[in-house]
């Protein structure tokens, strides 16, 4: 029993060094140039960290302070990169354009400080922590919710998505005018940060759009449409996460093209 000991005792002190809750917190950041795993205690200790504060904090829903750093300092020149892929602990993916970094908002990469937690976000136990992208000043260049990636893991600079996945465009002999074509553009902003169609997206968090069944298949129009403006008003369950998106977030006749994209696709299987 005493040579056994030891042995269990380095077992169990590898498990919990392995263990996803007792890891030390990493942001992996790759870019053209290289990978790198950032610290919040590395960060925090940059000269460019400064308190700010989010008037209106999407993930909190009221304002908030924050010690955080410029993500444009962070990243640097983003020669070459088109798309940055925010991707969290919870599947979360979104896919930001590069020039919507270089845009009026400023964005900035929120860090919890050691000994100083965030509280937990709205109805959850979780808090946004211990890595999220914030703005300040986001109605300067449109940055809508979904933008917003908390509990981040990584940042990617990766394709952009219609590159990446090409089963997401619209069939090139649609009408230039046609819904569909700007339905693509709000599935790619509004929810491929949390649902795949037929395969195609990062995201890990939704249930995919397209398999086994078009949601269109299973779903009508109407109910499609009160599921996105008020899921619980449609159904309930335990563990839901998906918000209602009001006209403020998505307008009516957004929610029109995405239907009619969703549409299109559904037709093309």
């Amino acid at each position: 029993m005493r040579r056994f000991l030891p042995a269990a005792l380095l077992w169990l002190a590898a498990l919990f060094a392995t263990a996803p809750g007792l890891r030390a917190a990493e942001l992996l950041l790759t870019l053209p140039g290289g990978a790198q795993r950032l610290t919040p205690e590395a960060l925090l200790a940059r000269p460019d960290a400064a308190r700010i504060t989010v008037p209106a904090d999407v993930a909190y829903h009221r304002a908030m302070s924050y010690r955080a750093v410029p993500l444009r300092a962070l990243l640097g020149p983003l020669d070459g990169v088109e798309t940055l892929e925010a991707k969290a602990t919870d599947g979360f993916a979104s896919q930001l354009p590069a020039a919507l970094l270089q845009a009026g908002a400023e964005p900035w990469l929120a860090v919890e400080e050691p000994g100083a937690p965030w509280p937990a976000l709205p109805g959850k136990s979780a808090n946004a922590g211990p890595f999220y992208l914030v703005w300040l000043r986001p109605e300067q260049a449109g940055i809508s919710p979904e933008q917003w990636p908390y509990a981040l893991a990584s940042l990617t600079a990766v394709a952009p998505p219609l590159r990446r996945w090409p089963s997401l465009g619209v069939d090139a002999g649609l009408a230039p005018d046609d819904p569909a074509r700007r339905g693509q553009e709000v599935f790619v902003t509004q929810c491929l940060a949390c649902h795949r169609l037929a395969g195609a997206g990062a995201a890990e968090m939704g249930p995919d759009l397209a398999r086994p069944m078009p949601a269109l298949a299973y779903m009508t129009e109407p109910g499609l449409r009160a599921l996105i403006r008020d899921p619980k008003s449609v159904r309930d369950w335990p563990g839901q996460q998906m918000p209602g998106f009001s006209p403020a977030v998505l307008p009516e006749a957004e929610l029109d093209a995405l239907i009619a994209y969703l549409r299109h696709q559904a037709a093309r299987r």
